[in-house]
């Protein structure tokens, strides 16, 4: 069994969309710290005047060092779904697949959920579904393992959640090959590999391609119905992790 675990992000890119496709389970890490200005709480979209960033406000209840992202409260004293959607439908009404779209992305923004991570939990999810994905789908702040930081408390949930390979996202070798080749996943016996995918590129409003938008942006101007084939065709064979080291030169 395979498993991924990743923050929950607002809006995913495509290539989060593939690593949920490409796992038997997905762990939804939440009970860890909330950054400014990271990808929990913003995202972007394609105008007409190029990338377009869209925020959730949170409220500031303590010190952000403190702020888990399952404890933050998303601010709706501030007129921000309203604004989301404006920029939205300013963006893509002329896209071919808008009005198939638009109804169901509104209900999604306009749902009244107060605490972040289940707000955008739900939205992954919901969309995940809509294009055909089967993973399981769970939350890290609802399982036992809560010791040991890092790559040691992601081993210790892939034990948990019974899965004995591990797809991690590229930008986590920072840290799991930090002291050891795979950090603490061969020992805990644990397969692990690496995330590789090419952005594909697809019809898109505005100009010249611009990747790295959010899911929105494939939705409306493809459709749901072709989403999944065209997140899978930018899909590359993961790498084991002796392979990614090797590939940029990591050295303990």
């Amino acid at each position: 069994m395979t498993c991924a675990i990743m923050q929950p992000t607002y809006w995913p890119w495509l290539g989060g969309f593939d690593l949920m496709d490409q796992v038997d389970k997905y762990v939804f890490y939440d009970d860890v710290q909330l950054l400014k200005r990271s990808w929990n709480v913003r995202n972007r979209i394609k105008s007409n005047q190029g990338e377009l960033y869209l925020t959730i406000p949170v409220k500031k209840t303590k010190s952000r060092s403190d702020t888990l992202i399952c404890d933050a409260i998303i601010n709706d004293d501030e007129n921000w779904r309203e604004k989301h959607l404006r920029s939205i439908k300013h963006a893509y009404i002329k896209a071919p697949y808008y009005n198939d779209v638009i109804e169901i992305i509104e209900s999604l923004i306009l749902k009244p959920i107060s605490i972040l991570s289940e707000y955008n939990i739900y939205v992954s999810t919901e969309i995940a579904r809509r294009i055909g994905l089967q993973t399981v789908f769970l939350k890290s702040s609802n399982l036992k393992s809560k010791e040991g930081k890092k790559d040691t408390r992601l081993a210790a949930i892939c034990k948990e959640v019974e899965c004995n390979i591990y797809l991690s996202p590229q930008g986590s070798a920072v840290y799991i090959e930090e002291e050891n080749p795979g950090g603490v996943f061969p020992e805990n016996e644990i397969n692990l590999f690496y995330h590789n995918y090419n952005h594909p590129q697809y019809p898109q409003l505005h100009g010249n391609f611009l990747p790295y938008m959010c899911i929105l942006d494939l939705l409306f101007n493809c459709g749901f119905n072709d989403a999944l084939q065209i997140i899978r065709s930018g899909r590359k064979k993961s790498f084991t992790y002796l392979e990614f080291r090797q590939s940029i030169s990591i050295h303990t």
